[in-house]
């Protein structure tokens, strides 16, 4: 079902009851952009170590904005049956009394989003508000002040024709009169509210319906009684609401603590930390933590899927929907009578983490015929206790990010070092570049003329030793630490410089003399 900004506000009690009684939750978002260009050197490389890495993911959500999020909602029913509920969610920043929010868009992001028949005008005319914590504090402060502003151009306009409208009409009205203005916005809606009623002592406004508001000539009497009554829509705690828009629904899914399930879904916590709970901080410890407390079970199906390839005879594949179909084929999954049925609610077809779940659990029981008719989902999650909370991490330093302790290690091939002879200014592009026709490496520069290679191939790094050999240029060998490290280099040349002078001393001083 697809969700915009006008619809959002009727399914959210109906939203909430579904997440209590939850399973699980699966979530998937799109974005302007994934890495930005700036600063240099921001791409991901197989030399970043966890916290590395965090700080330039850190920089590329500070940048783009979330424009969809997916949410499914698995519910267990009766037997092993599952139902789905699955709302795909158009956002777009809350403009509301709010700094102006600035993102930037990427034009791959964008020409992919539309291959895949995104809707930006949804996004943009419909797009659900939301803010993080620093933002409705900011908010909460104006309202309370008196001193929130309107940052939309479209908005000001907007709202100079209502209140010019408003100020000709109130000049003839008489006390009890009323007046509708049309064609408002959600936002508008509000906006058009605060501005007459702190403009004009002697009206009052009422939302009609979902894109009017009713205005009201009243004494000054009537209005100090409308004021903060069950009959004010202008109340400060129903303006908070209304601007959070998406959080709303985020703190319900915070509360509810069901395990929080996703396909590489490291960017994907990133923007839910910045966009909708606080800006994400420098310390990529503290962001470990703060995710832990949000969502204390995590479940990545790219991390559950890549033990799986070790397991069964399972193609090496990357999308989700590869994936899937994998798990769906014959040869892999066949008719098995304890495994899960899903019942779709809506337009949903995916459930990779029940497949890749109950196909662990016929592993561990060592036998289809040992599983039990009706497996619960809290023995799908005994089988999958290993990968909680350990979110994929793409060509690094890691393996996998452990929310919940130490991050896993990655085991990559050997590094190698090319030492450049006759060929001056070389950089690292160029040493990709050079190597790229042949094999893929990150390179990254050691000394003046010596840079490190670095695949999470090993049948590359074998290639490009035997190929580059008796290469006139480029001397690659294997990188021996004790060898090739500047520093250790380094205090081998003091060291011998320091056993030289002492050696010299000694010869030049003679013996000690004997008294």
């Amino acid at each position: 079902m697809d969700v915009g900004a006008a619809g959002f506000g009727r399914l959210l009690p109906g939203l909430r009851d579904r997440v209590r009684r939850a399973a699980f939750l699966g979530l998937d978002m799109e974005f302007t952009g994934l890495y930005s260009a700036f600063p240099q050197n921001n791409q991901p490389s197989l030399f970043d170590s966890p916290a590395e890495r965090y700080l330039k993911v850190r920089q590329s959500v500070q940048r783009f904005t979330v424009t969809q999020l997916g949410l499914a909602i698995f519910s267990k029913e009766d037997s092993n049956k599952y139902v789905v509920h699955s709302y795909n969610f158009s956002l777009f920043p809350s403009t509301l009394g709010v700094t102006d929010v600035e993102f930037t868009l990427s034009a791959s992001s964008i020409q992919f989003l539309s291959h895949y028949g995104f809707d930006f005008n949804k996004f943009l005319k419909d797009g659900i508000p939301y803010m993080n914590e620093l933002q409705e504090k900011s908010l909460n402060q104006r309202l309370s002040e008196g001193s929130w502003r309107v940052c939309s151009a479209v908005d000001r306009d907007v709202l100079k024709k209502a209140i010019d409208e408003v100020t000709c009409w109130i000049v003839a009205a008489e006390e009890g009169e009323t007046m509708i203005l049309k064609d408002l916005s959600g936002s508008q809606m509000l906006e058009v509210q605060l501005v007459l009623r702190q403009a004009l002592q002697n009206v009052w406004t009422q939302p009609l319906e979902a894109s009017e508001v009713v205005v009201k000539k009243v004494s000054l009497q009537q209005r100090r009684l409308l004021e903060n009554s069950s009959y004010d829509y202008c109340r400060k705690e129903l303006i908070l609401m209304s601007a959070r828009g998406f959080t709303n629904l985020f703190q319900i899914l915070v509360k509810a603590k069901k395990p929080l399930v996703g396909h590489n879904m490291f960017v994907d916590l990133c923007h839910l930390h910045d966009k909708f709970y606080k800006p994400l901080p420098e310390s990529y410890e503290e962001f470990k933590r703060n995710i832990h407390n949000l969502f204390p079970v995590l479940i990545d199906t790219k991390t559950v899927t890549k033990s799986i390839w070790k397991n069964y005879q399972f193609p090496r594949v990357s999308t989700l929907l590869e994936v899937y179909e994998v798990l769906c084929s014959s040869n892999l999954n066949p008719m098995d009578p304890t495994g899960p049925v899903i019942a779709l609610a809506s337009d949903c077809s995916r459930y990779v983490l029940l497949k890749s779940a109950h196909l662990l659990l016929r592993r561990v029981t060592k036998c289809s015929d040992t599983v039990e008719a009706d497996p619960s989902f809290s023995q799908y999650l005994t089988v999958l206790a290993e990968y909680l909370n350990k979110v994929n991490f793409i060509r690094g330093g890691a393996s996998s990010i452990n929310f919940s302790g130490e991050d896993v290690p990655s085991q990559h091939p050997p590094l190698l070092v090319v030492h450049v002879r006759g060929w001056p200014q070389m950089n690292e592009r160029q040493i990709y570049q050079e190597l790229k026709p042949l094999c893929r490496f990150d390179v990254r520069r050691l000394s003046g003329n010596q840079f490190i290679l670095l695949s999470n191939k090993f049948k590359h790094v074998r290639l490009v030793l035997r190929d580059y050999k008796h290469h006139p240029n480029l001397q690659i060998s294997v990188y021996r630490h004790w060898r090739h490290s500047p520093h250790v280099n380094c205090l081998l040349q003091v060291s011998g410089i320091v056993a030289l002078w002492s050696l010299l001393a000694f010869v030049l001083g003679g013996p000690p003399c004997c008294s």
